[in-house]
């Protein structure tokens, strides 16, 4: 029993884990991606420190050359001149010089091979560090159409927005005309009176005028003008 709930609250642990990584996704990338520059910066810094000692060791295993050679023709020319005191002298200074000189080198090797490999690996570095800002742009653009189209989701699922306008255009438009309909309220009513047929014969010149019109209107006012 104890097992089973561990396991169930082992999987919803893991799920929330997945929900929160997935709602925070940009912004893990992004600090991922500053760890990775924090990382690779370090990584130079020690190369180049590395490439300053490589260089310092140089110039030491070169003058260190230079002084054997330097010292192996004054040995020389000590034995042509039978002073082998100081021949001697000079032999042990150069063995001495020749055994430092041996562990120069295998250090400048050491540093050779530690700088080509660092090289390399600062190389791959900054190589997925560009890689991921690249899917960093993408995971962004990717993120943003995501967004829209859950808020369109949303609206059409929750007040189905476009359709209920269309709706509400096709009621507007299809509605009854009110000024249409009460002169047809009018008609009806004058024929229901009798009143319109007795305007047409008015109209026609059956009897006196029912309604006035312009030309009655003018001829009344010349009238009164004499």
């Amino acid at each position: 029993m104890f097992k089973t709930l561990a396991t169930l609250i082992n999987g919803q642990n893991a799920r929330a884990e997945d929900r929160v990584r997935d709602a925070f996704a940009i912004e893990l990338i992004d600090q991922k991606i500053r760890e990775s520059e924090s990382s690779l910066r370090a990584a130079k810094s020690t190369l180049a420190s590395l490439i300053q000692r490589q260089r310092a060791e140089e110039k030491q295993h070169s003058n260190l050359k230079s002084r054997i050679v330097d010292l192996t023709k004054r040995a020389k020319e000590a034995l042509e001149n039978d002073r082998e005191d100081m021949a001697a002298e000079a032999a042990r200074a150069i063995a001495t010089m020749e055994n430092e000189l041996t562990v120069r080198t295998e250090t400048l090797n050491r540093l050779e091979q530690k700088v080509i490999r660092l090289r390399s690996s600062i190389e791959s570095g900054h190589r997925r560090i560009i890689d991921l800002k690249q899917g960093a742009i993408q995971a962004r653009a990717v993120r943003r159409e995501q967004t829209i189209q859950m808020q369109m989701v949303k609206t059409g699922a929750s007040h189905g927005s476009v359709e209920e306008a269309e709706e509400l255009i096709q009621r507007v438009l299809g509605g009854d005309d009110p000024f249409e309909r009460s002169e047809i309220l009018a008609d009806i009513n004058r024929d229901l009176d009798g009143d319109s047929v007795t305007d047409r014969m008015a109209d026609a010149g059956f009897g006196s005028a029912t309604r006035s019109t312009a030309d009655d209107v003018i001829a009344r006012l010349k009238s009164n003008k004499k």
